[in-house]
């Protein structure tokens, strides 16, 4: 039992930095109705700028400038980008997402090299014992960080005059550009959000027991992708419910491999992928997911 609950506590942990990652996902899709698939490349640059810039800087300051570099390469990509293809079909815009992927990870990755860069956290390798469950300091961070920040957004998304303005422009872009609403902005707003969740996320996925930040390091944000989809691309209580989904689902997969060898090796990488692929059977449109009307 004691096992089981160390699994589900790390799930629920990974599920949350996962979360902050699908919420990327919505965001930017709510805002612009494209599925964006530059943000595994948003990632890499958050953890890439912290792991360079901690030693000269600090941890903190170089995390505070990690977040601002990554939002500023999303706000980059959809003002320079994006922007010039409005109006173009959207299955066109995720095909442009994903050159720029192609562009910015191999940048990236020819920087990173081999290394396995650190990025200079305070928490370490301490683990916290309670009884018979053992819970690294950095998963309970990471529980904390992305509760306070997910909070943080949803009160932002439903209370500030850019939240307003993005809930606006998903339920019908022409009416709320007649309304005044600039689209422009919201957009650009959606990649920069969207960026600085990922630097977050980037950290906690290359804490311990992650020996740090690697070229592979973008893949993670793969992962996350089926918590979006399963969740509902436009619903922000899809992104949450969907990462914790997947983490759980992953770390259980991970924690009883043993027992599932007849299944082969490898379970908790594919894990979330089945999970995504039995709710959409049910539920094409996700958990949580709008049903678009269709004319008969």
């Amino acid at each position: 039992m004691s096992t089981f609950a160390e699994i589900l506590l790390n799930g629920v942990s990974l599920g949350s930095v996962y979360a902050l990652i699908a919420l990327g996902f919505v965001v930017i899709f709510r805002a612009t109705e494209v599925v964006n698939f530059a943000h595994a490349s948003l990632l890499l640059a958050g953890g890439y700028v912290t792991a360079t810039l901690h030693d000269d800087l600090g941890f903190w300051p170089a995390l505070l400038v990690g977040i601002a570099g990554a939002a500023l390469v999303g706000a980059a990509v959809e003002f320079l980008v994006m922007r010039r293809y409005r109006g173009t079909d959207h299955s066109v815009l995720a095909i442009v997402t994903i050159g720029v992927d192609i562009l910015l990870t191999t940048e990236l990755t020819r920087r990173i090299g081999t290394d396995v860069l650190t990025l200079g956290d305070p928490w370490g390798d301490a683990v916290l014992t309670l009884g018979p469950i053992s819970l690294a300091h950095t998963r309970i961070a990471a529980f904390v960080a992305a509760a306070l920040l997910i909070t943080a957004f949803l009160l932002a998304f439903r209370y500030t005059s850019w939240g307003v303005a993005m809930r606006a422009a998903a339920e019908s872009a022409e009416t709320a550009a007649l309304m005044g609403v600039r689209l422009g902005r919201v957009s650009l707003g959606a990649w920069a959000v969207a960026g600085g969740l990922a630097a977050v996320a980037a950290l906690f996925l290359t804490v311990f027991p992650t020996p740090g930040l690697e070229r592979a390091t973008s893949l993670a944000a793969l992962k996350a992708f089926p918590a979006a989809i399963l969740g509902g691309l436009d619903s922000t209580t899809g992104a949450l419910v969907g990462g914790l989904l997947v983490g759980v689902t992953e770390s259980l997969a991970t924690g009883y491999q043993s027992e599932l060898t007849f299944l082969g090796r490898g379970l908790g990488d594919l894990a979330p992928y089945l999970v995504m692929v039995a709710i959409l059977l049910v539920r094409p449109a996700g958990l949580f997911g709008t049903k678009e009307p269709a004319r008969v």
